[in-house]
């Protein structure tokens, strides 16, 4: 098979999405199929808005047997302000029923502006026997790709990971709205097949009118040679840290729940429990903000990593106790799936998506999202049982080992899209 993915961003940069694409993709490749990943030339997230961040300068590319084309990110004057303006304007006109999608499109095609991307998918002759797309955030990268797939007559595949929020209903609380506007739920509808992530997001798309017979939940997985040789005493040794250990990795922000963990670390703190805070991940100018404000004495005692290397995050997840990732927009959360690897419990948001994924008092714990004092309680409840911490990360390890590692998830993939190229049953 010829196989188009794109992608917002893809390897060296790392994030939930960009793991998941980059495994399915190596796999394809290794099992003999042309794969070609098209994405942007971001190598940090913040390059969507921020001309300063991070790029990676080599266009195109082989990675583990896939051809990686990159296409520059470009920006609007004052893009911090007018990217989120525009998102904003999107979200106000994708709520009058009178909006034609077509304005949304348009208006969407500069969140993120990619036009060299979008011109390679209108004059290009190369042929490709099916087209996937992945994150429903990043629609206009979605939509060019979809309409090159229809234009040449071959199926689209979507991977949406849609954000479902902590709402009373998916995709209604305030952050959600931003990941199910109209014209990107659209997009999936009209798809010729969707790979939903969670349970959530299956019914929340058949509901919108995608048939079911069209759907298949197929979560991430893992590789658990790439997650072997951690060594969680040379971490605790080289930052001089006795006793459990809360870790987060994650992008720092908000939304992912990063400064309510800190706050509900400083709440334990003030009990007098004994437990350390380490985090890893990109930190936003949000999180660093909130950072620079905190008192001297507790900055000090929170171990914030940054980015790490793999090797370190192995290490991460070896030396930590508990795995927190209590967030509000995460559609999986790969990070569950490592810390279960290490047997480790895990603490999440009550969140729609979240809560299939983790088993609340089995394989971890589930809280209100910005709901410090109950994050709070739910570390210190694992903190005081070591026998429930051991419980629910054998529980958790089990879940991975029948259900959560490519030996198991790529062959359902792989399989739909032997049938949409070569069957042409599942075609739009």
């Amino acid at each position: 098979m010829r196989i188009l993915h794109v992608i917002q961003r893809y390897l060296p940069a790392i994030g939930g999405a960009e793991l998941y694409m980059e495994a399915l993709s190596k796999r394809l490749a290794a099992d003999g199929h042309d794969v070609t990943v098209l994405t942007t030339d971001a190598l940090d997230f913040e390059l969507f808005w921020k001309p300063t961040a991070r790029r990676i300068l080599e266009p195109a590319s082989t990675i583990d047997g896939v051809r990686v084309l990159r296409f520059p990110v470009r920006h609007l004057p004052l893009p911090a302000l007018s990217y989120s303006a525009l998102r904003r304007l999107l979200w106000t006109l994708a709520r009058m029923s009178a909006t034609p999608s077509s304005w949304l499109h348009w208006l969407a095609r500069f969140t993120p502006w990619t036009p060299a991307l979008s011109r390679w998918l209108a004059t290009t002759d190369e042929e490709f026997d099916l087209v996937a797309g992945m994150t429903i955030t990043f629609e206009p990268l979605i939509a060019a790709a979809q309409q090159f797939a229809y234009r040449n007559r071959k199926p689209f595949v979507i991977y949406p990971l849609t954000h479902l929020g902590a709402g009373p209903k998916p995709g209604q609380d305030a952050v959600s709205q931003f990941y199910t506007m109209r014209h990107q739920v659209e997009l999936v509808v009209n798809s010729s097949y969707l790979f939903a992530i969670n349970r959530d997001e299956a019914s929340y798309y058949q509901r919108c009118g995608l048939p079911a017979d069209r759907i298949a939940v197929v979560g991430p997985g893992i590789d658990l040679t790439q997650l072997q040789g951690g060594d969680g005493a040379r971490l605790r040794q080289r930052y001089g840290l006795s006793g459990p250990i809360v870790g987060m990795l994650s992008t720092m922000a908000y939304d992912k729940g990063a400064t309510h963990l800190v706050e509900a670390v400083r709440t334990l703190w003030q009990r007098g429990v004994n437990v350390h805070l380490i985090l890893a991940g990109t930190i936003l100018e949000q999180f660093r903000r909130y950072w620079d404000r905190l008192p001297a004495p507790d900055r000090n005692r929170v171990v914030l990593l940054g980015t790490i290397d793999h090797q370190t995050k192995l290490d991460l997840l070896d030396a930590i106790d508990i795995l927190a990732l209590p967030s509000r927009t995460d559609s999986f959360g790969i990070v569950f799936l490592e810390a279960w690897t290490y047997t480790k419990p895990v603490i999440g948001a009550q969140a729609w998506g979240i809560r299939t994924v983790v088993d609340h008092g089995q394989d971890g714990l589930l809280t209100p999202f910005g709901d410090v004092q109950a994050l709070a309680e739910a570390i210190q409840t694992l903190i005081e049982n070591p026998q429930l911490r051991c419980q629910m990360g054998e529980a958790g390890r089990r879940k991975v080992l029948h259900q959560y590692t490519w030996d198991h998830n790529y062959p359902l993939i792989r399989d739909v899209y032997r049938a949409l190229v070569y069957q042409g049953n599942l075609t739009r």
